[in-house]
């Protein structure tokens, strides 16, 4: 089954409110969802006969921002949070990426991290990845059972892998750069 198929099994049961009206068009094209219906999206391609998607391979967070105010014009996006799931069916043999796509800053309020739902009640692993996203880019994922940092210190200020995230010069005595 490829992406437009699945996009259209997609659509009759969300609507484009949910699931736009087309996937996306690109090398790995993927099929955006809005963040409120990412739970019941997954729970459907997980469950749906036609679909099995029982494998969640990779769950990363991406943070849209170019911080250089002279290469900002040529960045060609709004400032975003965007979630990244890569999914697999072992017994169907296809794959599928889905992208659900928020602000940087939950209420555009500096500091205040973007909130998405959780899919770790969908697939065990998300557990995980998510601690992950939310450790490195900063994104709290509602209703997570256990949402902590996972490769960070627990005091550590930040989030490394956003864009605008300042490097402490100096950690518990030891100098970082």
């Amino acid at each position: 089954m490829d992406i437009q198929e699945i996009h259209s099994i997609l659509l009759e049961k969300f609507g484009a409110a949910a699931v736009g009206n087309a996937p996306v068009a690109a090398t790995d094209p993927w099929i955006t969802v809005d963040a409120d219906s990412i739970v019941d999206v997954s729970t459907f391609l997980r469950d749906d006969e036609r679909m099995q998607f029982d494998h969640l391979n990779d769950l990363c967070g991406c943070d849209y921002f170019e911080p250089d105010p002279k290469k900002a014009d040529k960045f060609g996006h709004d400032p975003h949070i965007e979630v990244v799931y890569q999914l697999s069916s072992i017994t169907l043999k296809h794959r599928l990426k889905l992208k659900v796509m928020g602000p940087r800053w939950k209420n555009d309020e500096q500091g205040q991290l973007p909130e998405f739902p959780s899919v770790s009640g969908v697939w065990g692993i998300a557990d995980w990845h998510e601690r992950e996203a939310y450790d490195l880019v900063g994104i709290y994922f509602q209703n997570h059972p256990n949402l902590r940092r996972i490769l960070c210190p627990e005091d550590w200020v930040g989030h490394a892998l956003r864009k605008d995230y300042d490097f402490p010069l100096e950690y518990h005595g030891v100098r970082g750069r």
